[in-house]
């Protein structure tokens, strides 16, 4: 017990001469001895380091997880050395949706198909979300983490004790000071500046010796950048192969969708109401539906301006045109029809057969032949 609290007041001594010393020298009342300039450069160049490996850990943890909540209980997982249970990704539930939407709406109806199809491929999207994720955790962020909760933890402890023996070196160098001043002043306190000496000497020997320690850790920065940089390349590598799947997976969708093209959206405007529900409705003059929305104007018609506005009517051409049928535009380029209105309408050079330009007072677009009947 006796040891114990000489200790206790020793470690209190030295703690308040250090702290004495260290304000001394923010007042500018005590010398403060200066590490070298290559120690100095490491210092900075580590400091940098961990300053930016700590940002790019951060924002790279948003990236894959943008849920705080997610974030923290992974944390915690991970500090218990536990495995976090399997997150559903948004894509992978999306996709479960629209299946279980499908089953409402009916396997067999273009709509529920439709759905069928698309889930599917948000589900694979999902996939290739959660092996992205997964490659990235363990080839960018845990390396980020270790060093910054490995490699740089013991660097700090050791900056930490180097400061702590500048500081008692410095108190040392100021009490020998002291020590000499009273020397020049009577005799009787030579063995005073003895003791000081030596004190300093020891003191000088174990700064020098954990100023080389911490010299030797932070050198291993250029060995912690090498391997920070093995592992961004594996991160761009894992995002390029994630970006590419997700590609893949759109081309192939959109094929099949477009291969569907031919006969579900038809079926689908003109099939049985009681399974679409998007039937057109009866024309006020025949009592028949309005066609199938025709194609979209071909390919050829990329030289032709994309907004109509800008198309100028020839001088020649012009006709009259009686609307069968409503018609909404699917676009701005197209102009919306109104069963037995009549509209101004006119074809321009390369333009799709299937389309004329028609005009209504100000408005201007797109029109399809199979909705109006020409007039002479």
């Amino acid at each position: 017990m006796d040891f114990n609290v000489k200790k206790l007041a020793s470690d209190a001594g030295v703690f308040f001469t250090r702290a004495v010393q260290f304000t001394e020298e923010k007042l500018g009342q005590a010398e403060k001895t200066e590490l070298d300039a290559h120690l100095e450069n490491l210092i900075a160049r580590g400091d940098c380091t961990k300053n930016w490996t700590e940002k790019i850990f951060r924002q790279t943890e948003v990236l894959l997880q943008p849920n705080p909540s997610a974030r923290i209980e992974e944390f915690f997982y991970e500090k218990l050395d536990k495995k976090a249970p399997t997150r559903t990704t948004n894509g992978e539930l999306l996709g479960q949706y629209m299946q279980d939407a499908a089953k409402d709406f009916g396997p067999g109806t273009p709509y529920g198909s439709t759905l069928i199809t698309v889930g599917e491929y948000q589900k694979k999207l999902g996939g290739s979300e959660r092996e992205f994720l997964q490659s990235s955790a363990v080839g960018f962020l845990t390396p980020l983490r270790n060093f910054l909760e490995g490699d740089w933890r013991t660097i700090s402890k050791e900056r930490r004790l180097l400061e702590n023996r500048r500081l008692d070196l410095d108190v040392c160098k100021a009490r020998l000071k002291k020590a000499k001043l009273a020397e020049a002043k009577a005799a009787l306190w030579s063995e005073e500046v003895d003791k000081a000496e030596q004190e300093l000497r020891v003191a000088q020997t174990e700064f020098d010796r954990q100023a080389e320690v911490t010299r030797l850790l932070l050198e291993g920065i250029s060995s912690t950048h090498v391997n920070h940089l093995r592992c961004l390349h594996e991160f761009v590598e894992a995002q390029a192969v994630y970006y590419a799947q997700c590609h893949k997976h759109m081309q192939e969708l959109q094929k099949e969708l477009s291969s569907a093209n031919g006969d579900t959206f038809p079926n689908a405007f003109a099939g049985n109401p009681s399974t679409s529900g998007l039937t057109a409705g009866p024309s006020p003059l025949s009592g028949t539906s309005a066609p199938a929305r025709p194609p979209p104007p071909s390919s050829s018609l990329e030289s032709v301006p994309l907004k109509i506005e800008e198309v100028k009517p020839p001088a020649t051409g012009t006709r009259k045109a009686k609307v069968l049928y409503d018609y909404d535009a699917a676009d701005t380029s197209e102009l919306s029809l109104f069963a037995d209105e009549l509209i101004t309408v006119y074809t321009v050079p390369g333009m799709d057969p299937d389309w004329l330009v028609g005009e209504r007072g100000n408005q201007k677009g797109k029109v399809p032949v199979t909705y109006l009947e020409l007039l002479s």
